[in-house]
């Protein structure tokens, strides 16, 4: 199957914009880009991927592994209104509609500031360390019930990502909710500053892409930098309760914008409990309007903090944060950051299953922190399984990106909190050996040197009744394991 994007890109899925809305005439894109188009077309969608491009769509021939180019025969020949391109590529006829750029990314980043200009919106835009892209998603849940909200439907949040996302915004949308990431100094800022966004919503600051930066205070003015995007009168929404909160909060005042903090720090959108049991997470805070109560059907209490800063963010957009407080338990996690699901090792004994907890998409020091606390609130179901006690279980990838001390991190994971209340901890990968290595003799699963070769034992790794935490960076494989496990399911009896 072609494919035109990076190796590692989910693949797109339904736009939000209806296929039969014209979202991009030739004649609106000649005059956002500067091109020049061969033939007059109308454009319903905007796609980078010719595996899931849609009848109508203009194909951005983007250049990353793959040359773009090679796959525009493909897109025009799967229904492709147009595609954007710097040439005519080899094999293309010559009355092919297409739009003639000097550089196709730039081309694709002004079609996204001329969406965002053309659209009334109101946008908010979110950043952090931890939890982009559940926070978007919760966004996405509660505003929808008040408005019409565009929002990327994959973590399209770099530098191709959110040209994308907001070239494909509709101009009758009334919310849109854009995510913005980084791995190096200097690219939030760019960012931000061609979404335009009238809230900006830093979730919080950890060692995340730490060896690119000096510190994490380094990370902290890097995600700080989503303030510079903001419109005049524009709303930076904070967590109070990071250690280089006081940082983000300087920076905004330099800015002069309205800032509006949450968490336990916060005196305005207060956390005042949290409670964590079985997969679901009670909520009670303080807010300017008084005190509120939401729950969400699911653990986690960064989510708890999410959900709350969401609420800020609404009422800064101007939507209804107690609407949105109710609408909050209709979200669930994205999948590989927190799912909960019920896998069946036998249909035909009652209990015989165990609970996955899927959070392997991603993994530093203060998410893995926020796992291992959902974990150890869960009660495993005994009487059941080859070991007859249910057990709370990790199976745990490396966390990549850390720096120079990373070795020191996974170490240091053995001092957690939550690691008293669970019963056993299996490790994959050479940084989760030192963890490994640091653990009590009574946790110490299975290490492997690979998510692979630690996949291939699924079978004793786990039982009936207990819980398993999946968790590690998405490059660490650790989905390997996931996927092994499902595998070890059987279908419900009928």
């Amino acid at each position: 199957m072609a494919q035109d994007t990076p190796q590692d890109t989910p693949p797109e899925t339904a736009q939000t914009a209806s296929q039969f809305t014209i979202l991009w005439t030739s004649h609106d894109a000649d005059a956002a880009t500067g091109g020049k188009s061969t033939a007059k077309w109308d454009a319903t969608g905007v796609s980078i991927d010719t595996r899931t491009i849609q009848t109508g769509d203009l194909f951005v021939a983007l250049s990353a592994e793959r040359d773009g180019h090679d796959f525009v025969a493909m897109a025009l020949a799967k229904g492709a209104a147009a595609a954007l391109v710097t040439h005519r590529p080899d094999g293309v006829a010559d009355d092919a509609p297409l739009l003639i750029v000097p550089d196709v990314l730039a081309a694709l980043s002004a079609l996204g500031q001329a969406a965002r200009a053309r659209t009334s919106a109101k946008v908010l835009a979110i950043t952090g360390s931890v939890g982009k892209t559940s926070a978007k998603e919760m966004a996405r849940a509660v505003l929808s019930r008040q408005g019409r909200v565009h929002a990327a439907e994959a973590s399209y949040n770099n530098h191709w990502g959110v040209p994308l996302t907001l070239a494909r915004m509709p101009q009758d949308c009334d919310f849109a909710v854009i995510e913005i990431g980084m791995s190096n100094p200097g690219e939030i800022a760019p960012l931000s500053r061609l979404t335009c966004p009238h809230v900006a919503m830093i979730t919080t600051v950890g060692p995340a892409h730490l060896q690119a930066f000096d510190d994490i205070n380094g990370i902290a003015r890097e995600k700080a930098a989503i303030i510079d995007g903001l419109v005049s009168g524009g709303v930076a929404v904070l967590n109070a309760d990071t250690e280089t909160s006081e940082i983000l909060q300087r920076y905004a005042s330099k800015r002069e914008v309205t800032q509006v903090l949450f968490g336990q720090m916060s005196r305005t959108w207060a956390l005042k409990h949290v409670a964590l049991a079985q997969g679901k997470t009670l909520v009670q805070a303080d807010t300017p309007n008084g005190p509120l109560m939401f729950k969400l059907l699911t653990a986690g209490r960064h989510f708890a903090m999410n959900g709350l800063g969401i609420l800020a963010a609404c009422a800064a957009l101007g939507a209804d944060p107690v609407q949105a407080a109710m609408d909050l338990g209709q979200w669930a996690p994205p999948a590989g950051r927190g799912t909960h699901e019920v896998v069946t090792l036998d249909a035909a004994i009652e209990h015989e299953t165990l609970i996955l907890l899927d959070d392997a998409f991603n993994a530093n020091p203060i998410s893995l922190t926020a796992a291992l606390e959902v974990l150890a609130s869960y009660t495993p179901h005994d009487n059941v399984g080859r070991i007859i006690k249910g057990r709370r279980v990790a199976i745990l990838g490396d966390m990549l990106e850390l720096g120079p001390h990373e070795n020191a991190m996974h170490a240091e994971t053995a001092n957690d909190p939550s690691i008293p209340a669970l019963h056993l901890i299996h490790c994959a990968g050479p940084r989760m050996r030192h963890l490994y290595d640091a653990l009590p003799d009574n946790l110490r699963g299975q290490w492997a040197e690979s998510a692979d070769a630690l996949a291939r034992q699924a079978a004793q790794l786990v039982d009936g009744g207990d819980v398993v935490l999946v968790k590690g960076s998405k490059e660490s494989k650790i989905s390997l394991v996931v996927d092994a496990i499902r595998k070890l399911g059987h279908p419900d009896a009928t």
